[in-house]
């Protein structure tokens, strides 16, 4: 092999794959391969390059620089051949350098991963290295182990049993590999020329420096037979055998262990201490190159002959100093690195090879001392199963790449102690955990509850677990109460309209037709909160209990229509119409609304006007809306645009609009909800849920008594009067003309006779008035089925003497009423109890006027939307005590509108103001005259 091509170090994969050629006078020699591994710290001159340079004889390696691994800050194998001595220098960088170290810190993408990231990201580059000395111990004669201090670092115990394992269990591969090399059957068995001789490097820290001839001087007449640095060298021999026959990593038979160690040699080198001043050290060296060029009268020389000019003043000058010493009766002088490693290498080049097995019956060991081209060979199918990640040309050499990399697994319980170590302690914390979660558990348990005791679960394992495992176990803490929690103690998530859950375990529904069956898994159930009440019928006569609903059919229809057949089936009523199917298999409309519910009453609210009135009054419609194209998302609730027209007692006045049923309605798609301002125009819903009865005559109901209904509070069963104003002409007033002509205009200087300020006076006047009494009542009714006529926002009727109730419904008509008030019966509980507005009593006298019933309902703070029937703006007829019956629940599309909470102001839930209206009948001049 020629000299020149080996002249610097080159990467391993480069030489093998280059080629290299040999001298015909060389071929034959045999080749001595020397390993050196370690650690390294940060400080000047890194020790396993400063090693090479001198064993080499060579400034191989800059003192600024470590080895070139190409930029990728991986490390990697260096390859450095001597020529003059047949020996080829491998040296290993890995994370274990500090030079790698700090630029794989620097260049790590990783920054912010998390603590498991980075342990896995370390541990995957600790495994290659650990593939890389598999490496050495497989292809060299010799290693050199090189520690940065002089205490022997025990995880390298360790870390060789792990490789033993790993050689163990990747052995068959690697015959494999190297089955077709033309070496010697033994090589090829046990994949590695001969067991390996492994020697240890140490570097002597500065507090162990002894000064020159102290211990001569204390005792002149006794003379040392060893220095302190050759009596720290045996007692870390003594050490590490020890440590590594305890282990079983040595063995009385060499051929079986991963390395030997030498019985009668030494294994242990020390380096003296350097100098802790790094620059002192540069300018020390600086003064001797100049005394160098003082002295030398010839040619100055530079590069490598240079730095062996360097060396050999070096050791010239050592051995000068030891020599002085020894003649002074100190202790005799220490071998330097290179005797000390050359002791080594001649039993390689000499074919002798090692003989390091011992006990009563030594077995020899192979050994063979092979040519470049056979070593090359060799080498190069090791360096592709192992170190290259399958390279090969074949396809063989990549599984068998493959194949190694599945037995790295045999490395994890040895390097990865700390993972080990965390798992051990995470999985003590998981029963802590679990125990966590399940106290003071109910047998069935909301997600609510499962969320609260996963977080205490989570708390205590926090507490006792540690380490790089401690995410990986954490989401088994979820995954483990999760199972346990829907193993049989999910409760149902379903809630009840009254905002209460459905007790039953999780379940499945009833299908039409299908009956319920404990027994099925999941049980087949329906929904029950356990929560029941006292409610009324559609006219109030009779109460009955009423099951916590869970759909609005249930609350709102099915409930009142169970009733019907015992009290209120033959009434007479007024049916608001719901959708009529053209087909067999009706569908659900979808949400073909132009806006949520929400934004259009939030837009609706944000209007001018719409904080001092809720009543959408609109004395003049516009063009759109006059021909039946409304553009608004709020249908017939939208605020117009021009001003209302005021009442005299400073109500507004409502025209009467088109209603939805005079649209047609669609007959092929129903409306799956309730109606409301946000719902698709042309929709109906399958069933109302409100109600519009007639209990009798005006003269049914008694103002004296009241209603005689059960459920009422004493003395709160009474109708609020409501007096209307009739106004008439008289018969001898001549009609006036509305065509605007000259007849409409009086008389110059003629007084209008009944005017204000004419002759008749103010108070003779030729007009009637005709006053009749209408009767208005607002009933609320809480869960115990207790009733009451509110008489204002914050105020319920009390009548307890004969006469019936004397304040009037102008307080109830021209405002808002709220939906809920708190019960006058609270009972023992500390959770407040609430009454909903649930009918509206009116008592239509025998007179010729037109009373409108129009409904509105807001169940909640903006943006809920404005409930209201199918049918708006309702003529209620004449002489007729008629009773409309609300929403027992309220829901929309995207879900229940619940009750009030304890802690939620009660003013946000109303019915707004214009729910009745009244004017003159047939051609009277409209007029709403609330007293």
């Amino acid at each position: 092999m020629k000299a020149d091509n080996m002249a610097a170090a080159v990467s391993l994969e480069a030489l093998l794959r280059a080629g290299v050629s040999e001298d015909a006078d060389h071929r034959d020699d045999g080749l001595c391969v020397v390993g050196i591994f370690g650690k390294s710290n940060m400080q000047l001159g890194a020790l396993k390059e400063s090693l090479v340079n001198t064993l080499a004889d060579k400034h191989v390696f800059s003192a600024f620089g470590g080895a070139d691994d190409g930029g990728t800050g991986c490390g990697g194998i260096q390859a450095l051949y001597n020529p003059d001595n047949r020996v080829l220098y491998l040296l290993l960088t890995s994370v274990c350098d500090g030079r790698q170290l700090l630029l794989r810190a620097c260049r790590s993408p990783s920054a912010g991963s998390g603590h498991a990231d980075a342990h896995d990201f370390w541990k995957g580059l600790e495994r290659q290295h650990c593939l890389g000395l598999l490496y050495l111990f497989s292809v060299c004669h010799v290693l050199l182990l090189v520690h940065p201090n002089h205490t022997f670092d025990v995880t390298y115990d360790r870390l060789f049993r792990a490789l033993d394992a790993l050689r163990q269990k990747a052995l068959p591969l690697l015959r494999a590999a190297v089955k077709d090399c033309p070496v010697s059957k033994e090589w090829k068995v046990n994949c590695r020329p001969c067991p390996p001789r492994l020697l240890f490097v140490f570097q002597m820290s500065g507090t162990l420096k002894v000064p020159n001839g102290s211990e001569a001087s204390m005792h002149p007449d006794k003379p040392k037979k060893h220095s302190p640095r050759r009596r720290l060298q045996h007692a870390l021999e003594d050490q590490i055998y020890r440590i590594f026959r305890k282990s079983r990593v040595l063995t009385n038979q060499s051929s079986n262990c991963l390395f030997t160690v030498p019985a009668n040699q030494a294994f242990v080198y020390v380096l003296p201490a350097s100098d802790e001043d790094p620059v002192g050290a540069l300018l020390s060296q600086l003064r001797s190159n100049c005394i160098l060029c003082e002295q030398d009268s010839g040619a100055l020389v530079s590069g490598p002959r240079r730095y062996q000019q360097m060396r050999r003043s070096a050791r010239q000058g050592a051995a000068e100093q030891s020599g002085v010493a020894a003649v002074g009766g100190a202790v005799p002088a220490d071998c330097s690195l290179k005797e000390f490693l050359w002791q080594h290498v001649e039993l390689v080049l000499t074919k002798k090879g090692f003989d390091d097995s011992v006990g009563r019956n030594p077995q020899p060991c192979h050994f063979e001392l092979p040519s470049y081209s056979k070593w090359a060979q060799v080498a190069l199918k090791l360096h592709q199963a192992l170190v290259g990640g399958g390279g090969g040309d074949d396809d063989d050499t990549a599984e068998l790449a493959a194949k190694v990399q599945v037995q790295l697994k045999v490395l994890d319980g040895f390097l990865d102690a700390d993972a080990k170590f965390s798992d051990n302690r995470c999985q003590k914390a998981l029963p802590l955990a679990h125990s966590a979660y399940q106290a003071n558990l109910p047998h069935n348990y909301t997600t609510a509850v499962h969320k609260n005791q996963l977080a205490q679960a989570l708390r205590v394992y926090s507490q006792h677990a540690r380490g790089v495992a401690f995410q990986r176990y954490a989401l088994q803490v979820h995954e483990d109460c999760y199972k346990f929690w829907s193993n049989g103690h999910q409760l149902c998530e379903e809630r009840s309209l009254s905002d209460q859950h459905c007790v039953h375990k999780f379940h499945l529904l009833p299908q039409p037709g299908e009956t319920t069956d404990m027994d099925h898994n999941p049980p087949i159930l329906n929904h029950n909160s356990r929560g029941r009440s006292t409610g009324s019928c559609n006219c109030g006569r009779k109460q009955a209990p009423r099951e916590d609903p869970f759909d609005v059919q249930a609350a709102n229809y099915e409930f009142y229509q169970a009733l019907e057949e015992k009290c209120c089936g033959k009434l007479e009523r007024i049916n608001f119409p719901i959708f009529q199917p053209s087909t067999p298999d009706p569908a659900p409309a979808s949400n073909r609304a132009q806006r949520p519910p929400c934004e259009a009453d939030a837009d609706r609210l944000k209007e001018p006007g719409a904080a001092h009135s809720h009543t959408p009054g609109d004395t003049s419609l516009s063009l759109a809306l006059s021909l039946g194209q409304s553009t608004d998302s709020l249908g017939p609730y939208a605020d117009g645009d021009s001003a209302a027209a005021a009442a005299p007692d400073g109500g507004q006045v409502q025209q009467k609009r088109p209603s939805l049923a005079d649209r047609q309605p669609s007959t092929v798609e129903y409306l799956p909800g309730m109606m409301h301002s946000g719902c698709p125009k042309g929709l109906l819903p399958k069933f109302s849920s409100w109600s519009l009865v007639k209990l009798g005559p005006a003269k049914s109901y008694n103002c004296h008594k009241g209603l005689e209904q059960p459920g009422f509070l004493p003395g709160a069963s009474f109708l609020l009067p409501w007096d209307l104003v009739i106004r008439s002409r008289s018969e001898d007033d001549p009609a006036e003309p509305l065509d605007g002509g000259a007849s409409s205009w009086p008389a110059p200087n003629k007084m209008l006779v009944g005017k204000r300020g004419g002759a008749g006076g103010p108070s003779r006047s030729r007009r009637r008035d005709d006053t009749a009494r209408a009767y208005v009542g607002f009933e609320y009714e809480d869960g115990r089925g207790r009733r009451f006529i509110g008489s204002g926002p914050d105020k319920i009727v009390k009548v307890l003497g004969p006469g019936g109730a004397k304040e009037p419904a102008g307080r109830v008509l021209n405002g808002d009423m709220p939906l809920y008030v708190p019960s006058p019966s609270q009972g023992r509980g500390v959770k407040p109890h609430f009454a909903q507005l649930l009918r509206l009593f009116i008592v239509v006298p025998d007179a010729p006027l037109e009373v409108t019933l129009n409904p509105q309902v807001q169940p909640g703070p903006p943006p809920c939307p404005v409930f209201h029937p199918e049918q708006t703006d309702l003529v209620l007829p004449a002489d007729g005590l008629w009773v409309l019956r609300f929403p027992y629940a309220y829901a929309t599309e995207m879900g229940p509108c619940y009750p009030p909470k304890e802690n939620q102001p009660l003013a946000h839930y109303k019915v707004l103001r214009g729910i009745l209206r009244a004017a003159a009948a047939a051609n009277a001049q409209p007029q709403e005259t609330l007293r």
